[in-house]
């Protein structure tokens, strides 16, 4: 199927010159991106920022940590204030 696509003028420089380092047409360079692009939205679930949920889940221990070294700052009385 043939399309008419506005691709900015520096992104098509470069797609360009990396379908002619790798040997291969503008055609083909441009299809192969699409379809990498379509796999790696589907794998994650059509929601990319599924593929981030629960990385940070062994950071809940120093999130305590810090919240009660807050809590214990902020009991303190300043004399200077009173």
């Amino acid at each position: 199927m043939k399309i008419t696509l506005e691709i900015p003028d520096t992104i098509f420089r470069r797609a360009k010159s990396k379908a002619a380092e790798q040997g291969i047409p503008l055609r083909q360079f441009v299809t192969e991106a699409v379809e990498v692009k379509l796999k790696t939205t589907r794998a994650a679930g059509q929601k990319p920022w599924m593929k981030h949920m629960g990385k940070l889940k062994d950071l809940h221990k120093e999130t305590g940590r810090i919240t009660k070294t807050i809590e214990e700052a902020f009991e303190e009385v300043d004399p200077d204030l009173c």
